[in-house]
């Protein structure tokens, strides 16, 4: 199975669409995730994130997501990741998983936020209230 979303956008996510995405009949579970921006960060105050992607990383989101579609349980997958500038609260990072049993839905869901975090080449630059801003490395 392929996923259903698998993308790298400049535009704001919706998880609820993620969850729509992933519906299937034999599914008795469905896990979704947000990874949200919030207001700090080492104990520092954060006014704003970017998001800068290579770019190979709609590649890498896509292979990521396959990996996780050919998992035998799954039925489906789908994730995104957001580049640009966000603000306090937005969704950087959403995706969901159906499974037909909810332990392998919070397993595979847990799982792809990490390898997406581990994998995939974005890099985040923070901005505090103080001006200060520093880059975050991606893999």
């Amino acid at each position: 199975m392929s996923p259903q979303i698998a993308r790298v956008v400049d535009e704001p996510l919706s998880v609820a669409e993620h969850e729509d995405a992933v519906a299937d009949k034999a599914a008795g579970a469905v896990v979704s995730f947000a990874g949200v921006v919030r207001d700090h960060d080492g104990g520092r105050s954060v006014t704003e994130l970017e998001y800068v992607g290579h770019p190979t990383a709609s590649d890498v989101i896509t292979e990521i997501a396959a990996e996780f579609a050919a998992r035998p349980g799954l039925h489906a997958v789908a994730v995104s990741h957001r580049v640009g500038m966000l603000g306090i609260g937005d969704v950087a990072l959403a995706c969901a998983v159906s499974a037909s049993h909810r332990g392998e839905a919070f397993t595979a869901c847990a799982e792809l936020v990490d390898e997406v975090k581990k994998r995939l080449p974005i890099w985040k630059r923070q901005v505090f209230t103080d001006g200060e801003e520093e880059w975050v490395a991606c893999p």
